[in-house]
């Protein structure tokens, strides 16, 4: 598949902050630790979606990284084993998703304008076109998300049965998913509701969602085969260099 080209040759001039958000324990995945500490060839998988934010070339000024606070102590042990100087603050996420953002955003109070992407923990093979498309995207139009067609056929649940459904139509979401940070806590500011299922969910009643085109490749190491994916993913993007 071709790498996604820069909606823009100009950057904007707009700040840029992050907030990774890793709450999972790993109850999916079978395994003795959250899914955002798994090994991938050598790293946690959070290390390696640290890295991907921490490109120079995508300008992001600070990055929040949002974990339970009983994971503070493991991540911290884990930078130390790898030698860690990417600058970011940890926070303590919250019960819901929902929550963990809203903390996340809350350490940008200080920060007066920008954009701002909320990006899955555990996406850790996203590159740095589609993060720097929907950066742009957002600056350009105020809420951008990746996504991606359905390869597969789709169908919705009926009382009796299923029913076909126009996939054409329709799309995956992904992370990132980036904001004007003043539309971003206008949108936090209001309750959560159980329909809220990620970020452009909680914005959509404020500002028209655009969409970015994703990449395949940025799979959300959710199950035991997602790793054994990712791995090989990641072995043939290293030796493309």
């Amino acid at each position: 598949m071709n790498e996604p080209k820069p909606l823009s040759a100009q950057a904007p001039a707009t700040p840029r902050y992050a907030i990774l958000v890793a709450g999972g324990t790993g109850t999916r995945m079978g395994a003795d630790r959250p899914k955002q500490f798994l090994n991938l060839l050598g790293e946690p998988v959070l290390l390696h979606t640290l890295r991907r934010f921490a490109d120079a070339a995508l300008r992001v000024q600070h990055c929040v990284v949002v974990l339970p606070a009983e994971q503070f102590d493991t991540w911290q042990q884990l930078c130390t084993e790898h030698s860690v100087t990417i600058p970011h603050v940890v926070v303590a996420g919250g019960i819901t998703r929902w929550a963990s953002v809203r903390n996340g955003l809350a350490h940008l109070a200080h920060e007066a304008t920008g954009i701002v992407a909320v990006h899955d923990g555990v996406r850790p093979l996203v590159s740095a076109a589609v993060i720097e498309n929907t950066y742009v995207a957002a600056a350009e139009r105020g809420a951008a998300v990746a996504a991606v067609a359905p390869k597969d056929s789709v169908r919705g649940l009926a009382q009796q049965g299923s029913y076909a459904l126009d996939r054409s139509r329709l799309r995956l979401v992904q992370t990132p998913q980036c904001f004007e940070l003043h539309l971003l806590r206008r949108a936090y500011q209001l309750p959560e509701l159980h329909t809220f299922t990620d970020d452009a969910s909680v914005v959509e009643d404020l500002q028209p969602i655009y969409m970015v085109p994703g990449d395949y490749r940025n799979l959300k190491i959710t199950t035991p085969e997602d790793l054994i994916v990712a791995e090989a993913l990641l072995l043939a993007e290293r030796s493309a260099v």
